[in-house]
């Protein structure tokens, strides 16, 4: 699969997901910089697909792949690195985009904490009616 058909896909799921693409965009922060295929700034979430043909190993490689991993973990960025050894075909691809694409409704966006659980109040208890107390029936007359 070309780099270009690659993207064209990535593209098209990620837009889809409701990403606003920007295809192609120089990315530097935080001592990680290389370009990537697509990329949406306001919510940071991205595609990179990594490829001999364009020469992307030489910029994305194990150290950045790691530093986008952690930067993932803390829910500052989230950009999907694929391999044409891993995603060889468009089916393949597609499967990886739309595992990456459901994580991420799982996961909080950009700037947000992960929410606790919402608690349950503890359920009241009401009061019972306070019982009058039984009336002493008379006793008995003796004959």
């Amino acid at each position: 699969m070309t780099e270009k058909d690659a993207c064209a896909l990535l593209k098209k799921r990620f837009e889809k997901a409701g990403f606003a693409i920007e295809e192609n965009v120089a990315f530097d922060e935080d001592g990680v910089a290389f370009e990537v295929d697509g990329f949406d700034a306001a919510k940071r979430v991205g595609y990179e697909y990594v490829t001999d043909e364009a020469g992307d190993s030489w910029d994305v490689d194990s150290d950045v792949i790691a530093k986008l991993d952690e930067r993932r973990g803390a829910g500052d960025l989230f950009i999907l690195v694929v391999g044409e050894a891993d995603a060889p075909d468009a089916a393949a691809l597609g499967r990886a985009a739309d595992l990456f694409l459901g994580q991420l409704e799982m996961e909080p966006k950009a700037g947000e904490k992960k929410k606790a659980p919402a608690k349950k109040a503890a359920p009241t208890k009401k009061a019972a009616p306070a019982k009058k107390p039984a009336a002493k029936k008379p006793a008995a007359k003796k004959r």
